[in-house]
């Protein structure tokens, strides 16, 4: 049985031409190097669309809105084990973005890019991205 677990957020950015943005990880990081779709960790004061507004600010220096995340779905690790989760599960719940403000830009070193579907899901990415790119993908 699992202590519980970690509540994480992430966007799966699309733009107008059809091309989806993907977040490399940052040397030092856990998974460092892989890509990722943008995001971050639930604090317990705040609802998961406002998580992922606050967080798409902080790494992209985008402007979102709540309303405009759209939930896609969810990957879990109950035995994630890595240290960013304390041993804990990792849930990432998944959500689409197609309307933001500003340009995105990685603030947090690593890089950004944007991908076709095929691209994405060639891209080495961290266990819970891979099923959630292949889920979000499967209809392209």
């Amino acid at each position: 049985m699992t202590r519980g677990f970690l509540a994480v957020v992430a966007a799966a950015m699309q733009r107008a031409d059809g091309r989806w943005l993907m977040h490399r990880r940052p040397e030092g990081k856990h998974h460092a190097g892989l890509w990722e779709f943008p995001g971050g960790k639930v604090e317990p004061t705040e609802m998961p669309a406002e998580t992922l507004v606050r967080e798409l600010a902080e790494e992209l220096g985008i402007h979102a809105l709540a309303a405009d995340c759209v939930p896609q779905g969810f990957a879990e690790d109950p035995g994630a084990g890595a240290s960013e989760s304390g041993g804990r599960g990792l849930v990432i719940l998944l959500y689409t973005l197609r309307q933001w403000q500003d340009t995105p830009r990685a603030l947090e070193g690593g890089a950004i890019g944007w991908f076709t579907p095929a691209e994405a899901l060639a891209l080495p990415k961290p266990p819970l991205d891979i099923v959630l790119a292949r889920r979000l993908f499967e209809n392209y």
